[in-house]
């Protein structure tokens, strides 16, 4: 990916506000992370899969994209907004909402 680019991104506290108005919120962890806890109302598409299921995301709608830090997710904003999408890096991922203390739902595998 070119680290030259503007990647747009929030933290977790604005990403819990804007997912509770309503923003998609995209987890692009892969299955096995995603079994063991995830971020309520979260649509997965792992990260894997990504380059054959992200037509699957709507092009009208803002997208709020995390991983387990934050890697995964901006490398998956920067092809977003390549393509013509309104995405958003939740930057620190599932580890700064954990130490946010904000609400996790135990995965499958809990």
């Amino acid at each position: 990916m070119d680290d030259s680019l503007e990647i747009p991104a929030i933290d977790v506290n604005e990403a819990k506000r804007r997912a509770a108005q309503g923003t998609m919120f995209l987890d692009v962890r892969e299955d096995h992370e995603f079994a063991q806890a995830r971020i309520p109302g979260t649509v997965l598409i792992p990260l894997s899969e990504f380059m054959e299921r992200y037509e699957e995301l709507p092009k009208d709608q803002q997208i709020l994209i995390h991983c387990r830090s934050g890697q995964r997710s901006s490398d998956a904003t920067i092809f977003l907004n390549q393509r013509g999408y309104d995405a958003i890096n939740v930057t620190g991922g599932m580890i700064s909402w954990n130490e946010a203390g904000l609400p996790i739902e135990p995965g499958d595998d809990q």
